[in-house]
């Protein structure tokens, strides 16, 4: 197996993938941001002075998944199709945090991981931002690739 990024010569070269078939192709990703607990009550109440702290966080992940293609040098700009940013709280007997997953589907030419992995790095650093001034030890982590379907490489599902 080698690294599709770079040719012959071994240099840095974008995947040509005008061969490849259209194909529905679909990703989702998945982190957290732990907390300390008085943060994530502020979060869940809605009381933060910055406002809707997740539903910022959500609308920062869609667009941060339409510009991945400007932050990653070599990802292909791609019309995504759809794009879903899931947050959820952790419960009470768990260690403060909020689960972000993300959902990115397309029709194309190349697989949306990237656009989904994106999402998610930025939807907790929105959080992060918004919360910083409670809390600056919030800390992002497990943040990974949970599935991804389509194109000819198939289905993979993260043994997690």
């Amino acid at each position: 197996m080698s690294l599709t990024h770079f040719n012959a010569q071994g240099e840095a070269h974008m995947v040509n993938v005008g061969e490849k078939d259209i194909t529905t192709r679909r990703a989702i990703a998945s982190g957290k941001i732990t907390m300390q607990a008085a943060t994530l009550a502020l979060i869940q109440q809605g009381k933060h002075k910055k406002g809707d702290v997740l539903g910022i966080a959500r609308i920062a992940g869609i667009m941060a998944s339409k510009h991945t293609a400007d932050l990653i040098p070599l990802c292909h700009p791609l019309a995504l199709t759809h794009v879903d940013v899931q947050l959820d709280l952790a419960a009470e007997e768990q260690e403060p945090a909020v689960v972000c997953q993300v959902t990115v589907e397309t029709k194309g030419q190349t697989g949306v991981e990237m656009e989904a992995l994106t999402a998610v790095q930025v939807t907790l650093l929105t959080i992060y931002d918004m919360c910083k001034a409670v809390d600056r030890g919030m800390c992002m982590s497990e943040i990974h690739l949970v599935h991804k379907s389509g194109g000819k490489s198939g289905t993979w599902t993260a043994d997690v």
